[in-house]
């Protein structure tokens, strides 16, 4: 079942995205001849007035086929007049950002829901369960109390952060352990005890971990909370796709973090396995991932068809087809890396170390 919930999920925000567009378009008068779902020759199709709607067979994304996108098309003098180029700067922006717009407010709408409606599991410094074969085994128990971490005490996160400050010898490996012990002190039926314990490396955290999971406890949002804590969480999911994104072409530790389609079904997929509130975070990420990226000023990106018409709107006249076409292949060679790197990640993680969803 998880994987048909998955597939809906994804084709979900394909249609929606691609709907922004051919939406946008009618209400602008341009002229829509297809809406596919997925690339490829159609599948299956059917026409409705003047647009073929139908199905691909590559689950790769989809298309809306707007009449005159590429200036060189020889037009029916009838239609020439809503053909894409035909039409104003705003009118072509208004149908390129339509997209994006979508897919960032189904990330806002999924994601402030989680936060008013269902509420968020939040941890605590109390001890649910202790890990097998981990540092804190035979030390911690279920229902202990973290007071403090090397004097240190505030929130489990406070305290998570200060047990990732122990550092392995050299640079961290998978179980690596530290070179210092963590002192923890807790509190366990009325006294309080001290602790050492040595943390060891987990790459599926990419943290320092002594190996327990902590109670947590439901917290639920008010509607103007949950609003605004949506907008701050899309703010720093931005920001980390974007850093991301950019870091591949520098570092080859940013490259490794890069996730493909493939990775983000499989993540999806086995979300809905464990919680379906889980899988619909998952869910709003990867649609405000994806209005993130096709915002990048690149052809055949949706940002790339903007910033040529802001282009044009700036210079005053229309801007050669030539220099797009020229410049797309930037575009081309930028996204066919992307997806290289996501696709390769993909395949080390489903034969190897798994996308750490638990």
């Amino acid at each position: 079942m998880s994987w048909v919930l998955a597939f809906a999920g994804f084709a979900a925000l394909i249609i929606l995205h691609e709907f922004g567009h051919f939406a946008a378009a009618k209400a602008v008068g341009m002229r829509v001849e297809k809406f596919s779902l997925f690339f490829g020759p159609m599948l299956v199709s059917v026409r409705r007035g003047e647009t073929v709607y139908g199905v691909g067979p590559i689950p790769l994304g989809g298309f809306v086929k707007i009449s005159g996108m590429n200036p060189r098309e020889e037009l029916a003098p009838e239609v020439a007049s809503r053909a894409y180029y035909a039409q104003p700067v705003w009118k072509r922006v208004v149908v390129i950002a339509a997209g994006p717009a979508v897919n960032l407010l189904i990330a806002f709408a999924l994601i402030w829901g989680i936060y008013s409606i269902h509420g968020t599991y939040k941890p605590t410094s109390t001890v649910a369960q202790v890990a097998k074969s981990a540092p804190a085994t035979g030390k911690l128990k279920p229902g202990d109390r973290i007071v403090a971490v090397d004097g240190r005490r505030g929130s489990f996160e406070t305290l998570r952060d200060q047990i990732n400050t122990h550092r392995c010898a050299s640079d961290p490996r998978a179980r690596c352990t530290a070179t210092t012990a963590a002192a923890v002190t807790v509190e366990r039926g009325g006294r309080t005890l001290s602790l050492a314990i040595t943390p060891r490396y987990d790459a599926t955290q990419d943290r320092m971990v002594i190996g327990f999971n902590p109670h947590e406890f439901l917290d639920r949002d008010t509607f103007a909370q949950g609003a605004g804590h949506a907008a701050s969480s899309m703010w720093e999911f931005t920001h980390k796709t974007v850093t991301a994104l950019v870091g591949i072409f520098f570092s080859s530790e940013q490259r490794k973090q890069v996730s493909g389609v493939v990775g983000s079904y499989e993540t999806t997929r086995q979300s809905f396995e464990l919680s379906t509130t889980q899988a619909l975070f998952i869910l709003a990420v990867i649609s405000l991932s994806l209005a993130v990226v096709n915002l990048f000023p690149f052809l055949p990106l949706d940002g790339g068809h903007i910033f040529w018409a802001v282009a044009e709107r700036v210079r005053g006249r229309a801007i050669p087809f030539a220099v797009m076409e020229r410049a797309s292949m930037v575009g081309i060679v930028l996204v066919a890396f992307i997806f290289i790197v996501g696709f390769s990640n993909d395949i080390g993680r489903l034969t190897g170390e798994g996308f750490g969803v638990r």
